[in-house]
């Protein structure tokens, strides 16, 4: 998965927060140099977090294939059917495959993206 496949919404909402300051800081009652250090502030912080939520979601990615790899349990959350488990345990003797962060099952409806999925902590105990 690429960065904007990843971070797409998150860009989004940076570009609409931004908008919101250009507007507030344009205003009449604002300081001439309130829109150039707005903006800039604004923009650092913003990019900041979406770096930060990238990196640290391309980690779990990593750590949960490496686990998958190994023979580990994964839990993935399935809100396609809300009665019954709400929970898919993924297992490689299971039939999964993993190809570019997404689990596939031939016998399984629907496909799980890594990023959404959790390493099954009981087997860790």
């Amino acid at each position: 998965m690429g960065f904007f496949d990843l971070e797409i919404g998150y860009i989004i909402i940076a570009l609409f927060f931004l908008a919101i300051t250009a507007y507030v800081t344009t205003r009449s009652f604002m300081p001439k140099v309130a829109f150039k250090r707005g903006m800039i502030i604004m923009t650092i912080v913003l990019g900041s977090f979406i770096l930060f939520h990238y990196y640290f979601t391309m980690h779990r990615i990593n750590r949960i294939a490496r686990a998958f790899n190994t023979g580990q349990t994964i839990l993935c959350e399935s809100r396609g059917e809300l009665k019954g488990a709400q929970v898919v345990i993924i297992k490689k003797s299971g039939g999964w495959s993993l190809k570019k962060g997404i689990f596939t099952n031939p016998k399984f409806v629907r496909d799980f993206h890594s990023a959404r999925c959790a390493l099954d902590l009981r087997q860790q105990l």
